[in-house]
């Protein structure tokens, strides 16, 4: 199982590369769109869909360097209970965990050498529990990224507007979307932990 301790690995400095999208879904499949004015407003969509999910979820979220994916992950932690503020981009630590009503594991993949090294970092584990995993640059995953999961898409459209759609690919992911349309939740819990690991 997963320790508290976060994954590492020492790889070379990040360039400005651009997400490809991951292997998903047709186009006509389920999706819930809104567009974000600021910052703090894609926190705010982050933490309305938080309230959605349950255990073995997976967020893969796409976006150029800068859109708002570790932004929206931040308000997706504290609507799952964490602190938000303890949370950044993981950058040379491949998966950093945090407690609340559910465990998060944000996992950025950017650096990763190639999907088989997910084997070292107990990436099976997080599937198969109870933890909501949020991936940033999932195309990085391969075949190891679950068939279903939503996907979420970041688009700039100004400075500081956003278009951030959420998109399903299976069964579990529309009724996600179901929740989120329809304004419903999860869970009513809402508990606060420390993050079981830091930078």
């Amino acid at each position: 199982m997963p320790s508290a301790n976060s994954r590492t690995a020492n790889k070379p400095d990040r360039s400005d590369r651009r997400s490809g999208a991951p292997a998903a879904s047709a186009k006509q499949a389920p999706h819930w769109t809104r567009l974000s004015r600021s910052p703090e407003e894609t926190a705010r969509i982050g933490e309305r869909l938080a309230a959605c999910l349950v255990p073995g979820t997976v967020l893969a979220l796409t976006g150029d360097l800068g859109a708002g994916k570790t932004t929206f992950i931040r308000g997706l932690a504290s609507g799952l209970g964490a602190d938000r503020q303890d949370v950044c981009s993981p950058t040379f630590i491949f998966i950093q965990e945090y407690r609340g009503r559910l465990p998060l594991a944000h996992a950025d993949l950017y650096r990763l050498a190639s999907p088989d090294e997910l084997d070292h970092l107990g990436w099976a584990d997080y599937l198969d529990g109870d933890w909501v995993v949020a991936v940033e640059w999932p195309e990085q995953a391969g075949s190891k990224l679950p068939v279903d999961r939503v996907d979420i898409t970041i688009t700039h459209r100004t400075k500081r507007a956003r278009l951030i759609t959420c998109r399903a690919t299976g069964p579990q992911s529309r009724r996600i979307l179901g929740r989120l349309a329809a304004g419903r939740t999860a869970s009513a819990l809402r508990t606060r932990h420390r993050p079981l690991s830091r930078l």
